[in-house]
């Protein structure tokens, strides 16, 4: 039985066509050592003396993508390339790389964190969602007041310069007043407080210990 096997192999032509790196642009990565061919000629002038395989066109997409589209410098490029080739020669088609501000970012294989490929510092990972979700609650928990401190007047040390407050909140009682004094009714001043009920505004009208 014969060898039924069949490598797959393209030229730099059909490469170009295949990965959208221009062939002027293969053959400078060749000549100055940053990917070159799988099968190649000593002698690069004779004619398909570049020869690449499939997996360096998988490789090349990924490149054209991070250097002719996204435009990381073919210097971070090279430092990449450094680093994957660490990890395996087929490292460039076979693993999932992330860009941000034009510098590639991969996830670290032993501590699952995205990480710079090149200086390996971390890249901070925020999800928005949650942190809009955990704003949300905070600013709830905020506004919550102890159900029975509504409607009621305090003074405690320490709290709003030791003034009598609306209970549960540093909203003095003496501000107030000097809303109603200036001509404010209730529901004016609650504009100004939306964390208070009529109850609260009220008692602090209502509460003469108030300076």
């Amino acid at each position: 039985m014969g060898d039924d096997r069949v490598i797959q192999a393209f030229s730099e032509e059909q490469t170009s066509r295949l990965t959208g790196v221009s062939q002027r642009q293969l053959q400078s990565w060749d000549r100055t050592g940053f990917f070159s061919p799988s099968f190649a000629d000593k002698d690069r002038r004779f004619a398909y003396s570049r020869v690449y395989s499939f997996q360096d066109l998988a490789s090349l997409r990924v490149l054209n993508t991070l250097r002719n589209e996204v435009g990381c410098s073919l210097q971070h490029l090279r430092e990449v390339k450094e680093k994957l080739d660490l990890l395996s020669p087929a490292a460039w088609a076979e693993t999932t790389l992330y860009v941000l501000n034009k510098r590639v970012v991969f996830v670290n294989s032993t501590t699952k964190l995205r990480e710079d490929a090149t200086s390996g510092q971390l890249i901070l990972q925020i999800p928005l969602k949650v942190v809009k979700r955990d704003i949300e609650d905070a600013v709830q928990s905020l506004w919550e007041r102890d159900p029975s401190c509504v409607g009621k007047v305090s003074q405690k040390k320490n709290v709003a310069s030791s003034e009598r407050v609306v209970a549960g909140t540093r909203v003095s009682v003496r501000a107030i007043k000097a809303f109603a004094d200036a001509g404010y009714s209730v529901e004016m001043i609650l504009e100004q407080y939306p964390s208070l009920t009529t109850s609260d505004i009220r008692a602090a009208l209502g509460d003469e210990r108030a300076a």
